[in-house]
């Protein structure tokens, strides 16, 4: 597992950390010294001031919550096979209440659904299925809703590099204002370094984010499809024979 962790954090760091000091020195002045001209990670932190500090916590956050998904949002994981196989075979012998108190017992996405299903087993096949649905339904709004921080992630990180842009060429302007004609590039140069560098941090959290939400997305999609159909072939035994 660690080794898999750092094969998915490591290009992601990388990716930060190397486009960092390229924006960060088309921001350097050019007649500024050697000294002012090198670029560290402290500088470039420091450039991107409190806002900067707010989209990298997010960019922690977004790997977090990548490596989680990742892990939790498996098919065997979420619903284990062995499961399965024993609430068919309590169907099978028609144990109906061991069926329910297995799912009750071991709540995951499929025995929440067939715990909704099961103690509606004397009303009919239709009461079943509605209430089957109704539980897929809620299980697969919670699923939704667990990837949507990345969503939220993606889209609040380049609004915050954009309220650092605007923050940053307000700052140039204001030298602008306040020396007239003795400004110099160097004088703009906290500004334009704020402007930029929040741009970019909020670019490198929200790319990957957006593209990670997508694939997540899609295997919500089909995980929750694929038990919605394994929970209507179990209950399918409990529909009337036609005559």
């Amino acid at each position: 597992m660690r080794k898999w962790m750092h094969k998915m954090t490591a290009p992601l760091a990388v990716g930060f950390l190397t486009a960092l000091p390229a924006a960060a020195a088309f921001a350097q002045d050019g007649t500024a010294s050697a000294d002012d001209a090198d670029v560290t990670l402290m500088k470039i932190l420091e450039w991107g001031g409190i806002l900067g500090a707010v989209i990298l916590l997010m960019s922690i956050a977004m790997v977090a919550l990548i490596i989680a998904h990742f892990v939790s949002i498996k098919r065997d994981t979420m619903v284990p096979p062995d499961i399965i196989d024993e609430i068919e075979a309590l169907f099978e012998e028609e144990e109906y209440q061991e069926a329910l108190e297995l799912c009750e017992s071991e709540p995951n996405y499929l025995t929440n659904m067939l715990a909704s299903a099961l103690p509606k087993l004397n009303a009919g096949f239709d009461t079943m299925e509605e209430h089957l649905s109704e539980a897929h339904a809620m299980e697969a709004m919670k699923l939704h809703s667990k990837i949507s921080y990345l969503s939220l992630i993606a889209n609040l990180a380049p609004m915050l590099g954009l309220f650092g842009t605007v923050l940053g060429m307000v700052g140039a302007f204001n030298s602008i204002v306040k020396l007239g004609p003795a400004v110099t590039p160097k004088d703009l140069a906290a500004g334009v370094q704020q402007a930029l560098i929040t741009t970019l941090f909020g670019l490198v959290v929200a790319i990957p984010a957006i593209a990670f939400y997508f694939i997540f997305r899609n295997k919500v999609v089909r995980i929750t499809y694929e038990f919605k159909a394994i929970g209507e072939d179990l209950i399918e035994r409990f529909r009337p024979q036609a005559r």
